[in-house]
Order: C-alpha cells, then sequence, then structure tokens
C-alpha cells in the first residue's frame, strides 16, 4: 500500500520576483530551485530572513520544504521566499496565523520599483532646467 503524505502548496511575492512553495511534514530538508539554500542565498542574512516564520512558529524540523524562485533579484525572491513560507504555514496549521500575522510574514511587501515617465531621464529625475 503507497502512503501519501499530505504537502501544503503556497506562493508569495516580493517587487518581481515569485516564490512556489509546497511543504510536506518530514525532517527539515529544504531545496530551492533544485538547490541547497545555502547554495542559492549567499547570504547568512537572507537565510535568517527566509528561516523567520519557521523560527517564529517552531517548526523548522518538522517540515520539509521545496521551493520554485523566478523573477527578481535575490533579495526579492527571500522576501517572496519568507512570504510563501508563512502562507503554506497557515494553511498545515491554522492557529499558527496568529503569530505569523504578529511577527509580519504574512504582509505582502507591494513596495515595487516606480517606472520611467516620458520626457525625462527616469522615474522622478528631470532634465536640467536651463532659464537663458
Amino acid at each position: 500500500m503507497v502512503s501519501t503524505v499530505e504537502t501544503f502548496s503556497a506562493t508569495g511575492r516580493r517587487k518581481t520576483a515569485v516564490a512556489r512553495v509546497h511543504l510536506a511534514s518530514g525532517t527539515g530538508k529544504w531545496t530551492v530551485n533544485n538547490q541547497e539554500p545555502d547554495a542559492y542565498f549567499c547570504s547568512e542574512a537572507l537565510l535568517h530572513y527566509i528561516q523567520q516564520p519557521l523560527k517564529a512558529t517552531d517548526t523548522l524540523q518538522k517540515f520539509d520544504l521545496k521551493a520554485e524562485l523566478h523573477g527578481g533579484g535575490i533579495s526579492g525572491q527571500a522576501g517572496a521566499l519568507r512570504h510563501a513560507i508563512a502562507r503554506a504555514l497557515c494553511l498545515a496549521d491554522p492557529s499558527l496565523r496568529k503569530v505569523l500575522k504578529e511577527s509580519g510574514c504574512l504582509t505582502r511587501d507591494s513596495r515595487m520599483k516606480e517606472r520611467k515617465k516620458y520626457g525625462q531621464p527616469g522615474a522622478r529625475r528631470r532634465f536640467q532646467f536651463s532659464k537663458r
């Protein structure tokens, strides 16, 4: 007989980065785009930032995590992954929602780069004004 493991999937976004996470009960094994998270995210600070929802709920060694990231840069992808993990944890155990909400992990950071406008060199920068 085949045993099925229940998985919880969620999507997180930050800037133009999108993270899809599949969370299954296990021993704490992580893969990010088929790589180890240490190899994908070179910064120790980003790794701690990503693990924040799991540490806040004491579930760091209880779930196996498979993440697919695309778009944006490394920092934006880290923010998207953190958001997706928090949303997946809420699906896995609704009682964790209060802790995640208070730590700010469920809030989607909607700040995006402002678009460049026509007639000027950047979003806010203007061409130099000459009176004469």
